[in-house]
């Protein structure tokens, strides 16, 4: 049961990411945004991603590591529904999460690879994921997910940042 999520299976501002992946084999799509995704970081020197495109605005560091969280944080949800479990989430409040990473005291190089890292576990996740668990769902933010959703919305926000970068940072 893979394929592009229902509207049901997500609150309408998740299809702004939900949106943004092209096809119905999410398993080629996140494979290839980690390709893409590791290319273009190797392109950015550790003096450029500590560059902000307008004050009060993230350096490409604290978006990487944004990335990287809001990745971890879809994933368990992912799991979390997956396996069965009833009991709503909370919320991930982005703001809270990049203030306290130091993002910018941590090497680009390291951040790409932690990427790297979350990344093939996201992959690894949803590749043993049973047919049966992709229509479960769960409450978190006080909004429900399938895990199918959750899986479209990781590659959503991944894509949305990318095109942030390349337009803004790039």
């Amino acid at each position: 049961m893979i394929g592009s999520p229902a509207p049901s299976e997500a609150a309408p501002y998740y299809f702004t990411y939900i949106k943004r992946v092209a096809g119905e084999n999410i398993h080629a799509v996140l494979a290839a945004q980690l390709e893409e995704t590791l290319a273009l970081c190797a392109g950015i020197s550790e003096q450029q991603s500590l560059h902000r495109y307008a004050a009060g605005k993230w350096s490409m560091r604290q978006a990487l590591n944004h990335i990287t969280d809001t990745e971890r944080v879809f994933a368990f949800r992912a799991l979390w529904f997956a396996r069965g479990f009833d009991g709503p989430l909370p919320a991930f409040d982005q703001e809270i999460a990049t203030s306290r990473a130091e993002a910018d005291d941590v090497p680009w190089t390291a951040h790409t690879e932690e990427f790297r890292r979350v990344r093939l576990a996201t992959i690894s996740l949803f590749e043993a994921m049973p047919p049966s668990a992709w229509a479960r769902a769960g409450i978190a933010s006080d909004n429900r997910f399938t895990v199918r959703a959750l899986a479209y919305i990781i590659a959503g926000h991944l894509d949305h940042h990318l095109a942030l970068l390349r337009e803004r940072w790039l």
